[in-house]
């Protein structure tokens, strides 16, 4: 008897508000699913509209019943349907849906199917990919930075100018310090740090 007969589905899928092929997508995933034997329990569709905006309910809904074990593989079109964040943060759903022994299958992508023998390795290129992701967005993030001092510009948040003569003066009046932060919409801390470094 085949396991994958028992198996209960989800389908996670995204669509656009503005394309004709989002009823096929759901048609072919229900079809192959009932191909495959398994009961579809639940349907996660999350519909991106022209706007750009970027509302996932349907996918938090769909991590949440995983994490409660309601269904058993995950069904959905594309990897990039899944997730647009980017391979590391694509590859950590990947690993929880592991961690809440949820199975998970593409459907245009017979390789990204976490039932297969190319799981490992799948999982093993991912990982890869993530790495190095990780150290393309960090050396971006370094260039930018290096441009930016070399045009002179100030990085980081504009100083803060309080007048210390004027704390001293108003704290020897005996105001707290509390009191005199909050009349200049700073914070206290970072008076006590002024005056330690004007000590």
């Amino acid at each position: 008897m085949n396991v994958l007969k028992t198996l209960l589905c989800a389908i996670y899928a995204r669509v656009s508000t503005n394309k004709q092929d989002n009823g096929n997508q759901l048609i072919q995933l229900r079809e192959f699913a009932a191909k495959q034997g398994w009961t579809i329990v639940a349907e996660y569709v999350d519909t991106v509209s022209g706007s750009g905006k970027k509302d996932r309910a349907q996918f938090d809904a769909m991590m949440l019943a995983a994490s409660q074990k309601k269904f058993d593989v995950l069904l959905f079109w594309k990897l990039d349907r899944l997730s647009r964040e980017g391979v590391r943060k694509t590859l950590r759903y990947l690993e929880q849906l592991d961690s809440y022994g949820v199975a998970w299958r593409s459907f245009t992508e017979p390789f990204f199917d976490s039932c297969g023998i190319m799981r490992d390795v799948v999982i093993s290129i991912m990982a890869t990919l993530a790495e190095q992701e990780r150290i393309t967005i960090s050396d971006r993030t370094k260039a930018g930075l290096q441009r930016a001092r070399k045009a002179g510009k100030r990085l980081g948040g504009k100083p803060i100018h309080v007048d210390m003569s004027e704390v001293q003066r108003r704290r020897a009046t005996g105001e707290s310090l509390r009191a005199i932060a909050r009349s200049l919409n700073v914070s206290p801390s970072l008076l006590v740090k002024k005056a330690k470094i004007q000590a």
